[in-house]
């Protein structure tokens, strides 16, 4: 038996206190905060360079600052930012031939510089500086409190090699947009230290306390909004009664006439009221309100009839000074003008 010999790729060790992924919650947050970042720098470069710009997030990735410089080209613009008083230095990078084609629309020239790459002349490089400076107040402003440090400029690199933003081994957030200046499309990074971003992005999957989630539930459940409906007591017919319905028919209900009207909140029996006026709407007041119907599964009766309507038993009155219209008070019933139903015949 003969073994071949493969040339294995090296292994390195993996070190769990600085991981080289993002969680899914993370990069959720970042995608979308870089995203809204996006929209608003294109249409800021818009205003600036005088032709349509638009900005979008092609990838959130964490990698070490050795990794982001060896994907970048040797000749580019890298502009060093300053966040506090952290010693790795943030980046944006851009091709130079995209930075003196903004620069040529700023001054009213033609925006083709393909090819082109040289240093910045001091008129352009202050240009340059202030576009990017721009760009990261909206930076901060889309970040909020993700990025706890507002980022300065402190210098432009034209070799990628050379500029030595952080140690190799620091971990940073790479942002990849694709920016679009008229015809001319490019592809813009960020690079942000991952110890001025990740701390503000809380833990994975944090388990929240259970101290008071009663009351949480109960604070919660009082705001949800619910449908009270007033209406008669229902009757049950045949299809084809439904389907023969026509102008001018009547529908007899058992609801009689002297009887309050049925409060219900989700179907269940709540109340019983009355109908009033006010102003020129019509509204319901409350004449009695049902008792809480006991737990059934306790082994009590329970207080509803074999149809599911509450008996009488269990109205109560409101208050004191709102006699119920069928009460003993002998004074007469507000539905006792109201006339008899009538079937009319066709």
């Amino acid at each position: 038996m003969t073994l071949l010999e493969v040339d294995a790729p090296p292994v390195e060790p993996y070190d769990f206190r600085r991981p080289t992924t993002l969680a899914r919650e993370h990069s959720r947050i970042l995608e979308a905060a870089f995203d809204s970042f996006a929209r608003q720098w294109g249409t800021q470069l818009t205003a600036k360079v005088r032709t349509k710009s638009t900005a979008t997030t092609e990838s959130v990735i964490v990698a070490t600052y050795d990794e982001y410089v060896a994907s970048l080209p040797t000749v580019t613009c890298m502009v060093r930012c300053v966040l506090g008083d952290t010693p790795a230095k943030m980046v944006v990078q851009f091709p130079t031939p995209a930075a003196l084609g903004w620069v040529a629309r700023m001054l009213g020239g033609n925006s083709d510089k393909a090819g082109l790459e040289r240093k910045l002349t001091p008129i352009e490089h202050a240009l340059v500086k202030a576009l990017v400076e721009e760009a990261l107040e909206v930076l901060a402003y889309s970040l909020g409190p993700l990025l706890t440090q507002e980022p300065r400029v402190e210098s432009i690199q034209y070799n990628s090699q050379f500029a030595q933003a952080a140690a190799t081994s620091d971990l940073m957030v790479v942002v990849t947009c694709g920016l679009q200046v008229g015809e001319t499309t490019s592809a813009v990074t960020f690079a942000i230290p991952a110890d001025t971003l990740l701390p503000q992005l809380g833990a994975v999957n944090p388990v929240a306390s259970t101290h008071g989630a009663a009351d949480l539930a109960r604070q919660q459940v009082a705001h949800v909004p619910v449908e009270v409906a007033v209406s008669l007591a229902p009757v049950t017919v045949t299809p084809e009664q439904v389907l023969s319905l026509a102008v001018g028919d009547t529908l007899a209900l058992p609801h009689h006439s002297r009887e309050p009207f049925l409060v219900t909140v989700g179907g269940e029996d709540l109340a019983r009221a009355m109908v009033v006026r006010t102003g020129s709407r019509v509204a319901a007041r409350i004449v009695s309100v049902l008792a809480p119907e006991p737990d059934t599964r306790a082994g009590q009766p329970h207080p509803s009839g074999p149809s599911g309507t509450a008996v009488s038993s269990a109205l109560e009155p409101v208050a004191p000074h709102a006699p119920s219209p069928f009460g003993s008070t002998g004074a007469p019933s507000p539905y006792a003008a109201l006339p008899p139903l009538q079937e009319n015949h066709p």
